[in-house]
């Protein structure tokens, strides 16, 4: 395995951590998490697009996005949206961002039948490259069994394989 793979492992039953090694600096890794304009260019699993992304970064600003499937050969999932919605807690450039990750409609409403996650994301300087380490802690076990059986997994992990491709076009 190379060592740029992501690793995930479930910590108190509830908390999953996920860290991967990224051949780039640290400033343009944060960058890529703060900006809508890089948003827009990797946030999501492959085939799907983001149509609307909205970014206040700071604590107690909120990032408000669309994904929708692009991807024909997806079949069901083709033009379905899905919408979310961050509120950042912590912010600590180029360090660490907290925010509480929800489910939401376009008027950016939380979806209360679906849980609500805490990320915690620190990026690391590792001469040069940055490791980052995403602990996302959900209200319990079963809400985190929810979204793992959603898919969750894969999702994530084509998510950061297109941030990999974006920050690669960047340095």
């Amino acid at each position: 395995m190379s060592n740029h793979a992501m690793v995930s492992r479930v910590e108190n039953e509830r908390e999953l951590v996920l860290e991967r090694t990224f051949n780039a600096p640290r400033e343009l890794v944060f960058k890529m998490f703060k900006e809508a304009e890089h948003l827009k260019q990797w946030w999501g699993p492959r085939g799907w697009e983001v149509p609307v992304c909205t970014v206040d970064f700071r604590p107690g600003g909120v990032w408000h996005y669309c994904m929708k499937c692009a991807d024909r050969s997806q079949g069901d999932f083709f033009g379905m949206e899905s919408w979310g919605k961050g509120v950042y807690k912590e912010i600590i450039e180029p360090e660490k961002i907290v925010y509480t990750d929800y489910f939401s409609d376009k008027e950016g409403n939380n979806n209360d039948s679906m849980p609500e996650t805490v990320v915690t994301m620190e990026f690391i300087d590792v001469g040069g490259k940055t490791k980052l380490i995403s602990r996302s802690e959900y209200v319990s076990g079963e809400a985190l069994k929810t979204v793992m059986d959603m898919g969750m997994l894969q999702g994530i992990t084509e998510t950061w394989d297109r941030l990999n491709e974006q920050v690669e076009l960047q340095k």
